[in-house]
Order: structure tokens, then C-alpha cells, then sequence
């Protein structure tokens, strides 16, 4: 929890969300960004098997990227362009090994 805490907080900068008094997580715009221990008998681990997959919507993923890196964030998979689709792709991992898709259209 405490490599959690120090990368969504400080790393990445993000705004605590509380429940009363309880810090539960951290804010990524009006979404909570919910922390849970295996302690605490939370049962997902980071895999490479289809689990819950997020995808944040940036404005340039590219140059989310970037941030990414200059923050010293693991960019596991680098920004790609995908033409059928219309946009741009690319994943981190947080500090517990889990990836977060990032993505922007390519205009």
C-alpha cells in the first residue's frame, strides 16, 4: 500500500478520495481511483491474463508518454498509432505491476 500511495499520489500526482475520514484512494477527475490490499482479502493480482483493463482518454497520448517518463513511470507498452482505429496507444504499469492504457485520437 505504501508503494501504491507513493506512486498514484506523488508520482503521478493525483488528489486523495475520502469516505468520511478514510482515505480510500486517489481521484482521477470525478472518478475514484480505489486502493485494496491482498491483506485485506482483496483476490486480484497483476497478470497478463484478461482481468479489468482501464483506459484513460488524455489529449495527446504521446505526449502523455512523455510526462510518463520524465516522472520515471514504467511505460510498458510505447504509443503506437493504430489508422483503423483512429488512435493512438500506449500502457503503464503502476508500482504493484498493474497496466493502465492510455489512448488519444490521432488528429
Amino acid at each position: 500500500m505504501s508503494r501504491a500511495r507513493q506512486f498514484y499520489g506523488e508520482t503521478l500526482a493525483l488528489p486523495p478520495a475520502y469516505e468520511g475520514d478514510r482515505q480510500v484512494g486517489y481521484m482521477l477527475g470525478n472518478i475514484i481511483l480505489m486502493l485494496k490490499s491482498v491483506a485485506d482479502g482483496w483476490y486480484a493480482q497483476p497478470s497478463d491474463q484478461l482481468n479489468p483493463r482501464i483506459t484513460l482518454a488524455t489529449d495527446h497520448a504521446l505526449d502523455t508518454e512523455r510526462e510518463l517518463k520524465n516522472r520515471g513511470v514504467t511505460v510498458s507498452h510505447p504509443v503506437q498509432a493504430y489508422d483503423d482505429e483512429g488512435f493512438y496507444v500506449g500502457a503503464f504499469t503502476d508500482s504493484e505491476g498493474n497496466r493502465i492504457w492510455f489512448c488519444s485520437p490521432l488528429n
